[in-house]
C-alpha cells in the first residue's frame, strides 16, 4: 500500500478543482482550506496548472495532486512542481514510471472489472471509479468491491456531500467531489460564504 493512502482515507474527500483561470482555482482552494480541507486535486484543465500546484505544494499543511493527467511528460512536470499523487480517468501505463521515480501515488480510472484489473496491472495504487454516478452509483462500487476486496476505490463523477456517505458505506476508500464542492460560478461571484458552507456541509457529513 502506498504510504499516502491512509491519509487519503482519513480525509475521505478529495476536492477536484476545475476552473477557467488559475486565480479562481487558487481562490477556491484558499476558501476550502479555511473550512478545514487539506487535500486537493488540481486538474490539468486549469490554465498553468503545474505553476498552481507548485504554489500550493509550498504549504506543508496541504497534500496536492494533479488530475486529468494526459501523458508522462505532464505527470513529470506536476511531480517536479510538488504533486504527491497523479490521477487519470483512464488506464495509462506510461504514468507509472514517473510516479514510481517520485514516490507519488498513482490513481487510474476504471469502470468494469476488466478495467480495474488493467489499472492495477498498469501500476495504479488507487482505482478511480469514473463516472461513478452514471455507472450505477454506490451499488456499482459495492459490486466491484466484492470482486476486489483489497483495492482502494475512489469514486468520482456525480459524487456530492449528500451521497458520499453511501459510497463510503459501499466500500469506497475515499471520494472525489468536483462541481458540487468547487463551484466556479460561486467563486467568480466572490461568494466565499457559500463555498465554505458547502465544504463545512461535506466535512460535517463525513464526520457523522
Amino acid at each position: 500500500m502506498h504510504p499516502l493512502i491512509p491519509r487519503l482515507r482519513a480525509a475521505r474527500i478529495i476536492p477536484v478543482v476545475r476552473a477557467s483561470t488559475a486565480a479562481r482555482a487558487a481562490t477556491a482552494v484558499a476558501w476550502l482550506q479555511e473550512a478545514g480541507i487539506t487535500v486537493f486535486e488540481i486538474t490539468m484543465t486549469v490554465p498553468e496548472a503545474p505553476a498552481l500546484i507548485r504554489a500550493l505544494a509550498a504549504d506543508p499543511a496541504l497534500l496536492v495532486g494533479a488530475g486529468t493527467v494526459p501523458d508522462a511528460a505532464t505527470a513529470r512536470a506536476c511531480l517536479d512542481a510538488g504533486a504527491r499523487f497523479i490521477v487519470a480517468p483512464w488506464v495509462d501505463p506510461a504514468l507509472a514510471a514517473p510516479c514510481r521515480e517520485a514516490g507519488a501515488c498513482l490513481m487510474l480510472g476504471a469502470l468494469t472489472p476488466t478495467e480495474v484489473r488493467a489499472a492495477l496491472s498498469a501500476g495504479a495504487e488507487v482505482v478511480k471509479i469514473f463516472p461513478a454516478n452514471s455507472a450505477g452509483g454506490p451499488s456499482h462500487v459495492k459490486s466491484l468491491r466484492a470482486v476486489f476486496p483489497d483495492v482502494a476505490f475512489c469514486p468520482t463523477g456525480g459524487v456530492d456531500a449528500r451521497n458520499a456517505p453511501d459510497y463510503l458505506a459501499a466500500g469506497a476508500a475515499f471520494v472525489g467531489i468536483g462541481g458540487k464542492l468547487v463551484d466556479e460560478s460561486l467563486v467568480a461571484a466572490g461568494n466565499r460564504a457559500a463555498v465554505m458552507q458547502a465544504a463545512e456541509d461535506a466535512l460535517g457529513i463525513m464526520r457523522a
